[in-house]
């Protein structure tokens, strides 16, 4: 790790913010406990649109009215895992972005981000064209593939943070 990337994570690390998550009585696992439940909100949503991209539900819910119920809660539970990663990342920050998993989980989050960004400003901008047709375009079905992929990969670096 360079230099200057360990001394501004040491920086945090040793902030007020960092100190008062590492030693308020309960404060790291609340927000572990926070951020599964902000990952549950984000995915769980993000995951049954990405399966009516594919064609799952084609005949119960149209793809505009399932983005319409189920990305504003997704959005919801990105808010909330962006807020207490920041804040548990604060408390440990020199060792997890020591890990071999903070690369992959950093490069997946970008991914996933980028993504997200390329599907709505490309094939979604047209979904009243083909919001009704019997396939989705290979565009879309390709998104929700790649964010299916990326979120479950970003969990499982997450996960493995604490253990290489």
């Amino acid at each position: 790790m360079p230099e200057w990337l360990e001394q501004n994570l040491r920086w945090l690390q040793d902030s007020a913010l960092g100190d008062a998550v590492r030693s308020t009585a309960f404060m790291y696992p609340t927000l572990e406990s926070l951020h599964i439940l902000g990952i549950a909100v984000l995915v769980g949503p993000a995951f049954a649109f990405d399966l009516r991209l594919l064609g799952v539900g084609r005949s119960l819910v149209s793809v505009t009215r399932a983005a319409r119920y189920l990305l504003p809660v997704s959005h919801l539970g990105l808010a909330i895992a962006v807020v207490t990663g920041i804040l548990l990342f604060s408390a440990q920050a020199v060792g997890v972005a020591g890990s071999g998993a903070a690369p992959w989980k950093l490069g997946l989050l970008l991914l996933a981000g980028l993504n997200v960004l390329v599907f709505h400003r490309g094939v979604h901008r047209r979904v009243d064209e083909w919001a009704d047709a019997t396939v989705t375009p290979i565009a879309a079905r390709l998104s929700a593939v790649v964010s299916m992929t990326t979120w479950t990969g970003v969990i499982f670096a997450g996960r493995f943070l604490a253990y290489v």
